[in-house]
């Protein structure tokens, strides 16, 4: 797996290709539901110039304003160069495909580089400027912060880039516990590509820990590669202390995101406890349970 918030920022739109509508309103620009969405080539090279390739490129069919096209570029950083290429893709594109409106997005995870991919970027003189390129950032300055269940379950696609956006927000323990949350009633259809994009998205941030701790909690719910991925990890340390701290993690997360009180004799005996097959265990009845009480009162094996 690519574990790239580059590719997560811009992939999430190729999975769900539906998604720009919503993440349009959440920007305050009217563009009418799509009809239709084809991902299309991104390869932007000539016959002989340089090879140029935009992120993800979508052809978005609508009802009443007719088809245009959406160029995504996922931004980590400034990069100077992006102020002739950007310019390039759209010129190109709208020669390409015979005069279809083009649209530029950008999704950024930090504010400088947010701020910086929306200014306006002019070639022309000074007195008059021939070509003014406006790109539609997306951001942790305009996307949304959902901290509510209901509200990331009404619409998934919209709550994984609004959490990786949000990677370095202080609040992002609480988005992603949100976000775990609601997908626990989700098929695994939709949870696998999300779990392994959300996982991308965060790439080495601290929040990617928490991310796969909460992963973690529960894996019979999780069968993605990324859960797959942290048990064998866990094997290869040997299924010893690595293994059960994490696990011991993951149980107190999942209590959290339930809301059930711990108490400290409870909590002690957790974070004490050596025997991963044990905390497994607890693991399992902690999804049920009605306390942290009952559920790590059950040791034995059903």
């Amino acid at each position: 797996m690519v574990s790239s918030p580059h590719e997560a920022m811009h992939r999430i739109f190729q999975e769900y290709p539906g998604l720009f509508s919503r993440v349009s309103e959440v920007l305050g620009i009217d563009i009418p539901p799509p009809t239709s969405v084809t991902i299309l080539p991104t390869d932007l090279t000539e016959a002989r110039p340089v090879e140029r390739r935009v992120d993800t490129l979508l052809r978005i069919e609508t009802r009443d304003d007719g088809p245009f096209l959406l160029a995504i570029e996922a931004q980590g950083k400034k990069d100077l160069r992006k102020t002739t290429s950007w310019p390039y893709y759209v010129t190109y594109l709208h020669n390409r495909y015979g005069g279809l409106p083009v649209l530029l997005l950008v999704v950024c995870q930090d504010h400088a580089t947010a701020e910086w991919a929306a200014r306006p970027l002019t070639i022309g003189l000074r007195q008059w400027q021939t070509l003014t390129l406006n790109p539609l950032v997306a951001g942790p300055h305009n996307m949304p912060v959902i901290t509510n269940v209901a509200d990331a379950r009404k619409d998934l696609a919209l709550a994984t880039p609004a959490a990786i956006t949000h990677a370095d927000n202080p609040d992002v323990g609480a988005i992603l516990k949100t976000l775990s949350a609601a997908l626990r009633e989700a098929p695994e259809t939709i949870t696998d590509p999300i779990v392994e994009l959300t996982a991308q998205g965060l790439g080495n941030r601290p929040a990617a820990q928490q991310w796969r701790n909460l992963v973690a909690v529960d894996t019979s719910f999780y069968k993605s590669f990324l859960s797959e991925e942290i048990r064998d990890e866990g094997r290869a340390e040997g299924l010893d202390k690595g293994l059960a701290e994490g696990l011991a993690r993951g149980l107190l997360l999942i209590f959290e995101v339930r809301g059930i009180a711990v108490t400290d004799e409870i909590r002690e005996k957790i974070t004490s406890c050596g025997d991963p097959q044990l905390l497994n265990r607890w693991l399992e009845h902690a999804t049920t349970a009605s306390s942290a009480e009952e559920a790590v009162g059950q040791s034995q094996v059903d």
